[in-house]
């Protein structure tokens, strides 16, 4: 690699280590409360990536095992900069939770029952629901819309609410019937 080269790809790993770092000390309640954040700061502002591209890194984030912030922010980290684009960005999300509760972890025990501190963490919660809410609208804008998308859509939520089957069924499910959709979709369109 020329120096040129490595001093573009360090600056590439610096961003998204700085970015995530971002997203990761100024959202609270996990993942699903960080992907319109994450969606702003990589497809919005830093233009690293397409809006359909998060859907796809959202969805493949989602089906694999661990957090889907950290997941998240190892694929866009990749795509941006390959391993250490993953390496920065995955750092970067994780290390402010690190550091945060570090830091709490002994002093919570000693203030969680001052009423203070329980109506900020209930102010945190309500703000979660509508980040949660908010990344749920925008990936429904932006998802191909039709009845077995719908079907796919309500039955998934029906499954996995009533706890009928566990989610992780539920998600290949959904899977494989997008993807049987899709190849019969492919073959009426060669007809």
């Amino acid at each position: 690699m020329k120096k040129l080269e490595r001093k573009e790809v360090l600056k590439r790993v610096w961003a998204l280590f700085s970015t995530f770092f971002k997203v990761g000390a100024f959202t609270f309640g996990g993942g699903y409360a960080m992907i319109p954040l994450i969606q702003r700061e990589v497809s919005e502002n830093r233009k690293w990536i397409t809006d359909e591209e998060i859907l796809e890194i959202v969805a493949i984030a989602e089906s694999t095992p661990g957090p889907i912030a950290i997941n998240s922010a190892t694929f866009v980290g990749y795509k941006v900069c390959g391993f250490w684009g993953a390496f920065g960005a995955t750092l970067g999300v994780v290390l402010p939770s690190f550091i945060i509760i570090l830091c709490i972890s002994g002093v919570l025990g000693l203030v969680q029952d001052y009423r203070a501190v329980k109506y900020a963490f209930m102010g945190i919660r309500a703000a979660v629901v509508a980040l949660v809410i908010k990344a749920v609208v925008k990936m429904y804008k932006a998802c191909n819309k039709s009845l077995l998308s719908y079907i796919i859509m309500v039955s998934a939520f029906a499954l996995a609410v009533f706890g009928v089957i566990d989610v992780i069924y539920v998600v290949i499910l959904s899977a494989v019937a997008g993807l049987v959709s899709s190849i019969l979709a492919e073959r009426r369109l060669k007809k």
